[in-house]
This record gives structure tokens, sequence and C-alpha cells, in this order.
């Protein structure tokens, strides 16, 4: 059984369908694991207090975790640990800590977001099965080609595919030993995950970091649909779509919920279970979901899984929408019909309330009673019986017991290390490791794994006896492996600062993004870089891009970071019909081929990198030539980061700055769009623009490029300038972004103008900088001030 507990199966087999989705569910806190099990799910995931995409649950101690393993072992769940958020430098001694503490007390898998931690994982903690999270919105098969060769064993599927789409990934995935997971109930994010800048921008509250604000949830001035609410998504269920989830083969059904309360977590797993189990046993599925429209929600859609993407996807309130369902369903919206409505919720969700606490009652998780008894004599192994309330088991050294005396000098308080220096420790006294005290102190550490060590006996264990402290630490390591269910016991890591700079002086160029082709000639009288701006929908334009880059080959591609289906197989097409000298890609799909095609390519500023292990990553495993740094971090922040050597890294300077990228149509319920729902023109023939300004009286852009999906922009474009100055040698380039994106930033030079005075001020030329303001304002470097 699965479970999720703090932010990403059921055995289940119809008919021909070979594989058996698992029922994953949320746990943002030990109420709601409990809530999850006693519902019946195959897994839960789960946070700590620090290091996961939910700051806002509750979420565990190692303690509390170590505890919920378990008891969900006991109840046949799993338990999955969210390490799903971006990682400073400045973290990394405490995450190194939180993982030497994790690795050994029999988790089932980790879900990771941050590439630092892919490289960790895979050098010092290979024992941890890895998930990718929604966070690296994965939707392409180049993208789980690449996490695959980072050991990724699953990948969350964004929430934006469609069932042809699962279905062809997941096919795609198991052919390369990954498995999948879908969300198929719960809250709906308007953006890609991952690439979701709103919330960090305007309120210093990063996604990345699990501290989402939901500003697309505001209210927002109505619109000139009358909308106060027009970014607001109802809540995704799949629930009548089950059958068709389970016969595109994915793995894994998530249910999203860590902030929920634990009656809720009971009411939707309970419901999916029901759902799962009638569809097994009867082939058929269930058309009650009125327990799920009790609960909080906000509406519901499937529009996304089933292509169907609509303007209904969306409602004019954020709130919880039981109580005016119910009404509706009643056929009386009245002030009173709503009220009343409002009662009978309430009464429905104190009965789950009492009934879940009834069920959880017998649910602990505490630590386990443990016994252990050592013995032996000379000539003989050291023997160790250990004794739960539900089973025992002997483990004996690999060497014997001699009783010829070691008298070291050793005091009371020697450590393990210095013992261990002479190979072999008498046992004279209880002052040494084969005294009382000396194996209370090796084998006390059952205390931090679940269990509490109430007796030790020594009855049978002579006097006078010696055995390397090598042995008895295996002795030791061996009863944790074999409490925690563990094929071995993963040893404690010392990661040393691994990245080191190489100390050649580096002389920064400008870079320069343009995204028409008529600018191709801006860049004649400079020695700067020039990049192109690839749209998201490639497959139209293939012919065209591929004779342009052919005619243009110093100019540099720059790919996006969503290329879905057959735009993800053009864009490898471009790739190998071009070959360009170097590419900048937002897509990891993408960087794996160019890695396969020997492409020299640089991670863009969408892969969101934030720290050293991460460039390593990246270099170590896919021959990265250099990255651009996450512009969410803080002077500071960037000041430590250490450079591989020869890594390129860049750092964008200024750009219009881009908070979402969405799926669905934007202007809906802002402007209005004839059509109700989206179709196959909207992506390549629609160009719209518009503007939301907050009740705080922000403003944002919403535009629709041709070829391109739905974006949001921040009123003011973000300029940093200051960083040419604060920080030296480390950035090869700095990069601005001339495409034709119009904000409410007024810029009073032309493109040439812009690329003179932004050169002026990375050779250092005296007066740049106020050239620069002047001519472009107002801007913002919010995030340079913050981080994150």
């Amino acid at each position: 059984m699965s479970f999720y507990c703090g932010q990403s199966g059921l055995v289940i087999l119809v008919n021909s369908m070979k594989r058996n989705p698992e029922l994953l569910a949320p746990g943002g806190n030990i109420e709601s694991i409990k809530a999850a099990i006693a519902a019946g799910a195959d897994a839960v995931y789960c946070g700590l207090n620090r290091f996961n995409a939910r700051n806002r649950a509750g979420n565990l101690s190692i303690e509390e975790l170590i505890g919920v393993i378990r008891l969900a072992h006991g109840n046949d769940c799993q338990v999955f640990l969210t390490l799903n958020i971006i990682l400073i430098e400045a973290e990394t001694a405490a995450l190194i800590s939180v993982l030497n503490r994790i690795v050994n007390i029999g988790l089932d898998g980790v879900i990771v977001q941050d590439f630092g931690l892919f490289y960790l994982l895979g050098q010092h903690f290979k024992r941890l099965e890895i998930h990718a999270s929604t966070q690296l919105t994965t939707h392409n098969r180049g993208q789980i080609q690449f996490l695959r060769h980072l050991g990724v064993n699953r990948v969350n599927l964004c929430r934006e595919l469609n069932l042809n789409e699962i279905t062809d990934l997941t096919s795609f995935a198991h052919g390369h030993d990954v498995l999948t997971e879908v969300f198929v109930h719960g809250s709906h994010c308007l953006c890609f995950s991952g690439i979701c800048y709103m919330s960090s921008v305007q309120n210093g509250t990063s996604g990345n970091r699990g501290r989402c604000g939901q500003p697309c949830r505001d209210q927002y001035i109505a619109t000139a649909q009358g909308k106060n609410y027009p970014l607001n998504l109802k809540d995704m269920s799949t629930f009548f779509d089950l059958k068709q989830l389970v016969e595109s083969g994915v793995d894994s059904l998530k249910i999203e919920g860590r902030i929920k309360k634990f009656h809720y977590v009971y009411a939707v797993v309970d419901a999916w279970k029901k759902h799962l189990v009638q569809l097994y046993d009867h082939d058929r599925s269930g058309q009650d979901n009125s327990v799920l429209h009790s609960m909080f929600n906000r509406g519901f859609s499937n529009g996304f899984l089933q292509g169907n993407i609509h303007k209904n996807m969306f409602i004019d309130n954020p709130r919880d929408n039981a109580a005016r369902y119910l009404a509706e369903k009643k056929g009386n919206c009245s002030e009173k019909g709503i009220e009343d409505a409002k009662k009978t919720i309430y009464r429905q969700r104190s009965a789950i309330i009492r009934q879940v606490e009834e069920k959880t009652a017998r649910l602990s998780i505490k630590q386990i009673p443990l016994e252990i008894r050592i013995s032996g004599n000379a000539g003989t192994p050291l023997k160790v019986f250990v004794k739960t309330e539900n089973y025992s088991f002997t483990l004996f050294s690999n060497s014997v017991l001699s009783g010829k005396s070691f008298r070291g000098e050793f005091s009371a308080d020697s450590s393990p290390d210095q013992i261990d220096k002479n190979s072999e420790v008498g046992c004279t006294s209880t002052k040494n490791h084969l005294g009382r005290e000396g194996l209370q102190k090796t084998f006390g550490v059952v205390n931090s794994s679940g269990y509490q060590l109430q007796r030790l006996s020594l009855q049978g264990l002579d006097q006078d006896l010696f055995l390397p402290f090598k042995e008895v630490k295996t002795l030791q390591r061996a009863v944790l492996a074999t409490l925690n269910d563990l094929v071995e016991f993963t040893p404690p890591a010392t990661v040393s600062r691994v990245v080191q700079q190489d100390g050649t002086r580096i002389i920064p160029k400008l870079s320069i993004m343009i995204s028409l082709e008529k600018d191709v000639d801006l860049c004649n009288e400079s020695d700067a870089d020039l990049y192109f701006q690839l749209p998201d929908c490639l497959h139209e334009k293939a012919s065209e891009y591929r004779y342009f880059f052919h005619n243009n080959r110093h100019i540099t591609p720059v790919f996006p970071s969503i290329l879905i289906g057959e735009h993800f197989q053009a864009a490898v097409n471009l790739l190998q019909q071009v070959q360009p000298r170097q590419l900048v890609t937002n897509n990891t799909g993408i960087a794996y081929y160019a890695w396969k095609m020997n492409i020299p390519w640089i991670a863009g500023p969408y892969l969101n990198m934030v720290n050293s292990y991460g460039l390593r990553c990246l270099q170590d495993n896919f021959n990265c030539a250099g990255a651009f740094i996450s512009n969410e971090l803080s002077k500071m922040q960037i000041h430590t980061l250490q450079k591989p050597a020869h890594f390129h890294l860049v750092y964008s300077i200024y750009h219009p700055l881009l908070l979402m990228t969405s799926r669905q149509c934007l202007f809906h319920h802002v402007s209005g769009c004839s059509k109700e729902r989206m179709d196959e023109h909207c992506l390549s023939g629609c160009k719209k623009t518009a503007t939301i300004t907050n009740r705080r009286h922000e403003t944002f852009f919403l535009k629709k490029e041709l070829h391109n999906y739905n974006r949001v922009y921040n009123s003011h474009n973000f300029l940093n300038t200051d960083i040419c100055a604060d920080i030296r040698n480390i950035f090869s380039s700095f990069f601005i972004d001339l495409s034709d994106i119009k904000t409410s930033t007024s810029v009073t030079e032309d493109k040439s103008g812009l690329i003179t005075i932004f050169s002026e001020l990375i050779q250092g030329t005296s007066g740049a900088k106020e050239k620069i303001n002047r001519a472009i304002s107002p801007v913002t470097n919010v995030q340079y001030t913050k981080g994150i």
C-alpha cells in the first residue's frame, strides 16, 4: 500500500491490464497519515520539517517519520519522503545530516526536484529509491531518459497531459525500467509545475521552495468578463476516468492534499479505494462521487486528462464549493438553501471525523520495545540475539572471541574511532566496547530507529575477551539493517566541497537573445553572442527553423521549457538536422539528446540551477558545458557557488519577467474568447494580450504569442546591473533578452542602443549603469535582494 505525507498502490488487475496502480495518499501530518492508512492507501508521501514543498503542512520530525514507517509497513503501506525543493548551497551540511539519518530507516523512496540532490544521492546514498517530483514537469520521452540516467525509478507525469500522452509516456517509461504516477484528485496549478515564479516575484515566497502564496487565486479588479478570480482553476478529479487511467498502464494514482485535514484525506482515499475495488471485482466504475463533493473543493474538472481544455475549468471563487454544489443539486441556491447545505455538510464531515478517530485510535507510531542478549566465550563468535514483540533473530560475528586480554590505555571516555585505530581491544572491564557501557552505547542506536532498547542482557558473555571493534560495529549495522528490512546498511557519508573553481581569470561577454528573424543583424558590430528563442510549438515551423539555423551558424538556439508530443520530436529532429555548435535548453529532454549527439549544451534559466552540486550533476552525467544561474537567488546565495572547472556560468541581467506558462487559455475570464474550448489552431494561430490588476494595484500582462502557450509576465522587467560589480570571476557571460514582449517597462533606446550601453556596462565603462537606468524603467530586481 502506498502513502505520501507532507507533498509526491492499490493492486488492481482488470481484464488484460498488466500493471496494478497503487493508490498514493497525502500525509501532511501524523493524523492524516493514520487516516490514509485506515482508508486503505497503498502508499503515502510525506515531508519533514525542512526540505519539502509543503511548508504549510504540519510535516514530521525524523523521529516521527521513523514511527510512521513502522506503522505503515505494518499495514502494507509504503512511505515516500518529499525532498522536493531546490536547495541553496548553505543548506548542504544540514541536508547531508538528514540523509545520513534517513538512509537506514526503511524508507521506500524519496521524491526529488533539485539536481544537486540527485548528484548527492547518486554518489553517497545509492540505496535510496528516487522518484522525480512533479516540480520537474515531466512531459516527454527525452525527460524520462534524462531522469533514468540519474537513477530515477519513478516519474510524476505533469498534470496537463491527456490520456493519450500519458499512455504513450507510460509505455515508453516501462521500456526503460521507469514507473509512472499521475495526480488524479486535488488542487490544480495554473502553471506548469517548477516554472512558476509569480509568488517568488510578488511575495518573496518561491514555489520552488514550498512557499507558494498562490497569487493566481487572489482576487483581482473585475475583468471585462466580470470575473474577480480570473486565474482560479477548479480542482482536478478524474474519478470517472478510472478505467481509462488503469488501461493507460500508470503505476500510481496520486491524490494531492498535504495541507488538507485528516478527515479530508480519509474521505477521498476511502472513496478512491472503494472505486478501485469495484473496478477490480466487477469490472465497472462507480457512479457516486458525492463524498468527494462533500469535502473541500473548488468544483471539479477533468479537462486536461480528457484533452478538453475549456473555459468551465475556471471558477470565480477560490473558496470551498461544497455547500453551493449541494444547494444546486437540491435546486435551492437561495441564501437559506446554501445555509441549509452548509449545515448538512458540517454534519457529514463531523460524522467522518468521528469515524476516522475511531479507526485510527489503534494506530500508533510509538517506539517498539526491544530486547538484546549478547553472549559468547573464548573461541566462539560473539552472538547477538534480538527480540521484539513480534519476532526475533540472531546474528554472529565473523571472527571468534579471544581470551587474551588487550590492556590498552583507554578511558571510559574513549571514542569508538580512537579504539578502532588499535584494531583489537580487550574486555578487561566495563569501560570498553565489550563491557556493558560500550555495548549499551553501540546497540543503543536502535533507539533512533523506531525501537526502544528496554533490556540489554550480557549474562552469557564471559569477561576478559576481545574482538576487533569493527566486528562489533558490523554487528550493530546488521541489527539495524535487519530491523529496518534493509538489503544493506549504508554508512554515514561525509561530503566535502567537491566542486572547485579552476582559478582562471574570467572576462565576461555579453549575450543577447532575440525572437524575431529580422533582428539577426543586431550584433554585426559587436562581439556579443547571439541567441534565438524557439517557440513551444515547433512542429509546424520546423522546416523554417532548419533553414534559418543552417544559414546562421553563429546563432545559438534556445529551446523552451515545454515540448510535448510532436513538438518534442520536431525539436529532436531539428537538432539532428542542424547540429548547432551549441544550444541552450530549458528542457531536460533536449539536454539528453544534445548529450547523446555530442552537442555542447547550456542549462537554461528555467532549469532552476541554484547550487554547485547541481552544476556538477549536469557536467558529470551529461557533459553539460554551462548553466544559467537562477534569477531567484540573492547576491549572498550566488556568492557561495563554486564553479566547476571548464564550465561556463551565465546570468540574465535584463529580461521580461516570465511568471507563468500555462496549457490553459488565460483569456476566457479576462477579455473573453469566441471559443468555448481550445482546439488545434489555438497554439499556432492565436495572438492576444490583456492585463489584470490585483487589489494591491499590481498589474500582470497576459500574453499569447503565435506558436506559444499562454504566459503571464510581471508588469516590470527584471534588471540587475549590480551583479556585474558585485560578483566577479564566476560568470562567463551576462545575458540580455531583447524579445519583443511589451510590459509596463518603458525603453527609450532601440535594440542597437541597448546593446551598446550593456556592452559598456560589462566592460566597466564609467556611467554605463546610469545610462541603462535612464533608458529602462520601471524595473525590478526584487529576487536578487530577497533570494529564496
